[in-house]
């Protein structure tokens, strides 16, 4: 069920023209600044603003030149900033509101009440009217009120960017359990790459009205022609698979394209595949394997390409490809330009990659991340 999507015109001064392909199930990320046109995205998915396009959600249209369906009859959950949720209906009434009008419908549910409740942690707080809840616990209600309305696609419009740090890490698992668990795709609104790190499985880059570019969060992530891996915090994230648990020494090493991953803590069971993150200022280079050292993680990589990081050229972006070939996953290495000069590096060259820490993207208890 593919979401394929154009909009272009004009909201008083602001200029639209978004062109978008989600995937059927996943969690597609829209990232850009404040005022880049993530909101307005998603209320024209919903039908609450209307502009010229087209929209295709699977088989159904649900809007071209001579059709524009009404907000009503559009099979979407909306997840906004702020829970919005009936200050005189009890969490499980607010619940079974949703549940209610899609069982009359005779809407197909992407999870039923009993296992909404389980995903995101409800089952104590079904009695509560929502002046005792927290705002944590306020946008799990929120979301299991969307789901229980039977929707084909949930939009959720930051709906973490009212809470505190601590709410946050609160809330975060619920959502990563609930989009592994189902096949509903969701469009995800931020402005917060930590969150889209966590959540995300494609990313779409928004800026000024435009989609800047779109495609898999680990390729975007270090694309140089992307403002992402120009960023201060400029990191990538890449799949990996628990390969072996090191007992004795208490570490974990997880498999990724193009060689091993060594991360302190025991991160099992061997296979359970998770998400890691390496930041491109943990990343140094060499040219020649340095067996005499305390970090553990050494792999062979080839040089995909160089790019200047800042306007006066102290520093550079140094996009790799993991594997002695240069057959796996792509990372980024900054370095200062007296390093790549000293270096002599070149785009195709081999090099070895010093990752000093790769923090471990996980739910929950199981987080842990540690220099190696």
């Amino acid at each position: 069920m593919t979401i394929a999507l154009r909009f272009a015109g004009r909201i008083g001064g602001f200029a639209v023209d978004i062109a978008l392909a989600a995937p059927p199930r996943g969690v597609t990320a829209v990232f850009g600044p404040s005022g880049s046109g993530k909101t307005t995205l998603l209320r024209c998915i919903a039908g609450l603003q209307r502009l010229p396009g087209r929209m295709r959600v699977g088989d159904e249209v649900w809007q071209d030149d001579g059709r524009f369906l009404a907000p009503h009859r559009r099979a979407v959950g909306y997840v906004f900033q702020e829970a919005s949720l009936f200050p005189h209906l009890s969490v499980r009434r607010n619940l079974l509101y949703g549940h209610r009008r899609a069982a009359r419908a005779g809407v197909a549910l992407p999870v039923g009440l009993d296992e909404a409740v389980a995903l995101l942690g409800l089952e104590a707080l079904l009695e509560r009217g929502p002046e005792r809840l927290s705002g944590g616990e306020r946008q799990r209600v929120a979301v299991g009120r969307a789901l229980l309305s039977g929707p084909r696609l949930l939009l959720m419009d930051e709906p973490l960017s009212s809470l505190d740090a601590g709410a946050k890490e609160e809330i975060l698992p619920y959502l990563e359990a609930l989009t592994e668990a189902m096949s509903l795709p969701i469009l995800y609104v931020s402005h917060d790459l930590a969150e889209v790190e966590r959540l995300a499985d494609t990313l779409a880059l928004l800026e000024n009205g435009r989609v800047l570019a779109a495609g898999p969060l680990t390729e975007l992530q270090a694309d140089p022609a992307l403002p992402l891996v120009h960023l201060p915090e400029a990191a990538v994230t890449l799949e990996a698979t628990v390969a072996e648990v090191d007992d004795v020494y208490g570490i974990t090493g997880f498999a990724v394209a193009g060689g091993m991953l060594q991360v302190p803590g025991r991160q099992g069971p061997v296979g359970r595949r998770r998400r890691l993150r390496i930041r491109a200022s943990d990343v140094s280079l060499a040219l020649q394997a340095v067996e005499a050292m305390s970090i553990l993680n050494r792999l062979p990589a080839r040089i995909e390409a160089i790019e200047p990081q800042d306007t006066a050229g102290v520093q550079a972006n140094v996009i790799l490809r993991l594997g002695r070939e240069g057959e796996g996953a792509r990372i980024v290495a900054r370095i200062t330009r007296k390093s790549r000069e000293a270096l002599g590096l070149t785009v195709g060259g081999p090099v070895f990659a010093q990752i000093k820490g790769v923090s471990l993207v996980a739910s929950g208890s199981a987080a842990a991340a540690g220099q190696v």
